[in-house]
């Protein structure tokens, strides 16, 4: 799974926004190195045939209290790529009609032995930035009429590449050509079998993938792994 994001003012991120049609993305995007499950993230939707900016709710399913959302009980930050076509699934209606896109520098995760943390990684782009296939969701409390986004990540099985760091899924991340894109983005756009090909790990770009003691704290342990991109 996916579990940690950073999202910072880099070059490759901006570009990638403005390439996008995001005007003025520094002012928009919410930057952090460390944004994990329940946080809010930035993410890039269309409606009526305008790109948007929106802060999400890391964490697809939300409950209603009185005064507003939290975090559901149903571990959702994840839509796992076997579940999108399932009716009964939360992705299934997102997948069809709400998906956004979520730029990242890179992403973390942590190898897990006997249900317990083993080892953390960091990976980030080489000269490059990711696109991240995210789905939203919109909620509109009754009370207090506050209207909020949540969203998530999809994740595929492991790729081969990334299985020695993280063996259980690998995140979904979308190949920059502008057709995709647009296709993705497009919430008039209902033909998902169109998508089915890409529900297979790709790496569309080199990956650094670095050992660090703790997410909190990104400090190095060994030496850096280039991963290549597949051809």
């Amino acid at each position: 799974m996916c579990g940690r994001l950073n999202i910072t003012d880099d070059p490759f991120v901006i570009q990638i926004l403005l390439d996008l049609g995001i005007e003025n993305p520094i002012e928009k995007m919410q930057f952090s190195r460390f944004k994990r499950a329940t946080d809010k993230v930035s993410i890039i939707y269309q409606e009526n045939n305008q790109r948007k900016v929106t802060g999400a709710t890391w964490w697809l399913l939300l409950a209603q209290t009185e005064t507003g959302f939290k975090p559901s009980k149903y571990t959702s930050f994840n839509s796992r790529y076997d579940k999108l076509n399932v009716t009964t699934s939360a992705a299934y209606h997102p997948f069809r009609h709400q998906r956004c896109i979520v730029v990242a520098k890179g992403f973390g995760e942590t190898q897990y032995k006997n249900g317990k943390p083993l080892h953390y990684y960091d990976f980030h782009a080489h000269n490059a930035a990711l696109c991240f296939a995210g789905l939203y969701k919109k909620w509109h409390h009754p009370v207090t009429k506050e209207q909020i986004f949540s969203c998530s990540i999809i994740t595929l099985s492991p790729h081969p590449k990334l299985a020695p760091y993280h063996d259980k899924a690998s995140p979904f991340i979308l190949p920059q050509q502008p057709r995709l894109l647009d296709q993705w983005l497009d919430d008039t756009y209902h033909n998902v079998a169109h998508f089915t090909p890409l529900l297979t790990p790709y790496l569309p770009q080199t990956l650094i993938a670095q050992q660090i003691d703790k997410p909190s704290r990104y400090n190095p342990i060994g030496p850096e792994v280039i991963i290549p991109q597949d051809q």
